[in-house]
């Protein structure tokens, strides 16, 4: 389905994980003629579950890490005392460097007037590419246990101004630095909310956030049924565009715990998602 002949980047957001994100995000790149899905989920990607792609390309990700030639070393402390991570600690008056908690900002290479301090590369993850049918599909994945997966989303999102296609960014669950860094270059932010207390509360949080990036924002609400929503209630009281329902349902339920693109698998599901993308496009395009 094309949409519109201007590509568009949208940032799909939850404020905790399990909401259906990527049930949204996943289905909405199936529904275009051409599309671009990019998992930035890169603790925990799933969405190549879902479209299981082909002709996949893999790219390693690695940061600089400060290393200690200690024969040049005088044992001054300057690195230590510059670290705001603590992650240098000075030892028999020579740097011990741990590496798990240093951020890569090259601030005590820079500083060593003893040019003691020299950066090696170490890889935190990895980049997949591949194809599923009319969907481009690009994966982030974090090595377990490095503390940022930002480098991965900056390396995952470095050509996204270039492309001609139209783009979903499934973004981490939350609202924390990598989600920041995930939704800077969105045109519109897609919200996807449970229609329950504790979903209002985390469909607030990631509200004012995309209001600090001044972001236009609608929502979609998951897992409707015929009772008291919170969730909705929030977005009537202040006036935030509901872009679609999803309802609680026992077959969409099933095809997607089979990691199955429900829009591809029936006409009914291709109708609803395609119907919610063409809400957003007139969204973006007003």
């Amino acid at each position: 389905m094309e949409m519109s002949k201007n590509k568009k980047v949208f940032a799909v957001l939850s404020g905790k994980g399990g909401t259906g994100k990527t049930l949204l995000s996943v289905n909405l790149s199936a529904v275009c003629n051409e599309s671009v899905y990019i998992d930035c989920d890169v603790e925990e990607p799933n969405g190549h579950l879902f479209f299981k792609p082909a002709n996949v390309y893999e790219e390693e990700v690695t940061v600089k890490i400060p290393t200690l030639n200690s024969n040049l070393c005088t044992g001054c402390r300057k690195c230590a005392d510059l670290c705001n991570f603590s992650a240098i600690a000075i030892v028999n008056k020579k740097p011990l460097i741990f590496e798990e908690v240093c951020h890569s900002c090259g601030g005590c290479v820079l500083l060593c007037e003893a040019k003691a301090l020299y950066e090696k590369d170490k890889a935190i993850g990895k980049v997949q590419s591949g194809t599923s049918d009319n969907v481009t599909v690009k994966t982030g994945i974090l090595n377990t246990g490095e503390a940022s997966g930002i480098p991965i989303i900056k390396k995952l999102l470095k050509d996204i101004l270039k492309s001609n296609k139209i783009t979903f960014i499934d973004c981490p669950p939350g609202s924390a630095c990598i989600v920041m860094e995930s939704i800077k270059d969105a045109d519109y932010c897609i919200l996807v909310a449970e229609p329950t207390i504790f979903g209002s509360h985390n469909l607030k949080m990631i509200y004012e956030l995309v209001k600090l990036f001044n972001k236009p924002c609608g929502v979609v609400l998951n897992k409707c049924i015929d009772a008291d929503n919170p969730s909705e209630r929030f977005c009537n009281e202040n006036n935030i565009k509901i872009i679609g329902k999803i309802p609680f349902d026992t077959e969409l339920g099933t095809l997607n715990s089979d990691a199955e693109i429900a829009s591809r698998k029936s006409e009914k599901y291709q109708e609803m998602f395609s119907s919610m993308l063409e809400k957003i496009i007139k969204e973006t395009d007003a």
